[in-house]
């Protein structure tokens, strides 16, 4: 991506150096395919935590100074860039397509563990939004898991992650999120699966849209660019983590969708810019997402 001169968001929280570390049975590599899952599953962080299993979250007693590498320095800047990227272009969106004000969301960068209005969390649970505080979540280390361990590396992929869960705050703006999350609460747990990789499958949407914008506003993508983008969604497609994770797929229980319905929507917003599309996502036929 081309970032040279683009401004940093000042809605950031940076807590990387207050952070608490984590115990847990077995260390952070282990788990690293668990996080991506875990962050994969949607909705309130303490589930993915209970189902981490043997977790405890530090709290004030456990704080400890932490040290910042040279390399987060350089996404912590990156992330704040990509952050003010989505706030440019949603502002305009709204204004223009909505005709109200874009109320920006804060980002809290954190390592090891943090406290949200969703409750606490850990580095496991991986990026999240936090509609209770309009916050997005992010453990910088979470970038280079994905490298390290799925392939799915790039500055434009890691942009496409922020972008996502700045898509579900637009999600709670629009009243989407409640709505869904309330109908969710009444139904099964395999129906509201359903209904959640409906959400997440929009700010995937919502994510190819922000790209398509800021690259139309700062001409900011590069040869590549999409193709890793795309490659990421691939790779945190539901089917893809848990055939990686366990060897086998369970359909019921995916929650963010397979990898070629993510593929096929944030790429759909990356091409088109055509907002209309949002609507579609759930009043499709579950064959046709």
């Amino acid at each position: 991506m081309k970032l040279d001169g683009r401004r940093e968001s000042t809605n950031v929280d940076d807590r990387r150096r207050m952070g608490g570390g984590t115990k847990a049975g077995m260390g952070l590599g282990g788990i690293v395919i668990a996080a991506l899952i875990a962050w994969m599953m949607g909705g309130n962080p303490l589930d993915a935590l209970q189902q981490a299993g043997g977790l405890d979250i530090l709290t004030n007693g456990g704080a400890t100074e932490q040290e910042i590498t040279p390399e987060q320095e350089e996404l912590a800047k990156f992330s704040k860039q990509i952050l003010a990227g989505t706030e440019d272009v949603w502002t305009k969106i709204f204004r223009e397509k909505y005709g109200r004000e874009y109320s920006v969301p804060g980002m809290v960068l954190f390592t090891g563990s943090v406290q949200s209005a969703c409750g606490a969390a850990t580095a496991q649970v991986g990026p999240f939004y936090c509609s209770g505080d309009q916050r997005v979540y992010l453990d910088l280390t979470f970038f280079s898991q994905m490298r390290q361990q799925l392939g799915a590396g790039g500055d434009f992929a890691y942009a496409y992650v922020i972008a996502h869960e700045v898509g579900h705050h637009v999600q709670y703006l629009t009243g989407v999120l409640d709505q869904a999350h309330e109908q969710m609460a009444r139904l099964s747990e395999k129906d509201a699966n359903k209904i959640s990789v409906r959400l997440e499958l929009l700010a995937d949407f919502y994510a190819g849209i922000w790209g398509y914008y800021d690259n139309q506003m700062f001409g900011s993508l590069e040869d590549g660019d999409i193709e890793e983008a795309i490659d990421c969604a691939q790779k945190i497609g539901d089917n893809y983590l848990q055939q990686k994770a366990q060897g086998y797929t369970v359909p019921d229980s995916f929650t963010h969708g397979t990898s070629e319905q993510r593929m096929r929507w944030l790429k759909l917003g990356l091409t088109t810019g055509d907002l209309s599309y949002a609507q579609k996502i759930f009043q499709l036929p579950e064959s046709e997402l």
